[in-house]
Formats: C-alpha cells, sequence, structure tokens
C-alpha cells in the first residue's frame, strides 16, 4: 500500500497556508503556533528547527516530544471527515491539526480550542 501523498509532503509547505488562513479571519502567528506547540509537544525552537528542515509530515509527528492526550478530546467535520472517526493514526493528527486551524480561523477562543477546563 502507497503512502497517503501528504504524509511526505514538508511541513513547512502547509504551515503558512495554516497562517494565512488564521490571519485572514484575524487571528495570529503566534495563536497558531500555541495550537501546534500544544498538539505536538515541540517548544517554539523546536519547531521552528522543523521548519528549516523542511521536515514531512510523518517525520515531524514521530519525532514530536509529546502528542497531547486531550488531542482525543478533539471532535468535528474537516475535509467532510469525522476527525474521531479516521482509522489511520498519522492521518488522524494531521486532522487534528487542520481541524484546531479551522476552529481557530472560525473565531474560537484559545481556551476552547486547546480543551482548557474552565475554573471552577
Amino acid at each position: 500500500m502507497t503512502k497517503h501523498r501528504i504524509y511526505t509532503m514538508s511541513f513547512a509547505s502547509v504551515y503558512p497556508h495554516y497562517i494565512t488562513k488564521a490571519k485572514k479571519k484575524g487571528r495570529t502567528k503566534e495563536e497558531v503556533d500555541d495550537i501546534i506547540r500544544w498538539l505536538t509537544g515541540y517548544s517554539q525552537e523546536e519547531l521552528e528547527t522543523q521548519l528549516e528542515k523542511q521536515t514531512d509530515f510523518e517525520t515531524f509527528f514521530a519525532e514530536a516530544p509529546k502528542l497531547n492526550p486531550a488531542r482525543s478530546l478533539i471532535k468535528g467535520v474537516i475535509c467532510g471527515v469525522r476527525v474521531e472517526e479516521i482509522e489511520e493514526p498519522l492521518m488522524q493528527e494531521i486532522r487534528y491539526m487542520d481541524k484546531l486551524i479551522d476552529d481557530l480561523a472560525k473565531g474560537k477562543k484559545m481556551e476552547k480550542i486547546l480543551r482548557t477546563p474552565a475554573p471552577l
């Protein structure tokens, strides 16, 4: 079975599209980076290193320091598919990121996007 094309695409080639999508809706690069760091556990420096190295998506997620356990709380539809029903683990990770960026562009609050519990 051949790999899906996105697995071998450089994360750095898609990253500017995440930024553009967010900025069109009045959001910031910093918020996009916050989302990516929350999801993957990369520090800002590690994220920038991955971008500079033109790391592909498969390696980007394989080298992620600590995938956030709360990512399983991400629900909804992206590209016509429910992210919680995607069976291929790598594709699900990529779609989790897409969904988070989509939520940002839709104007959702960062606390909700990052699944931060409300204070008691």
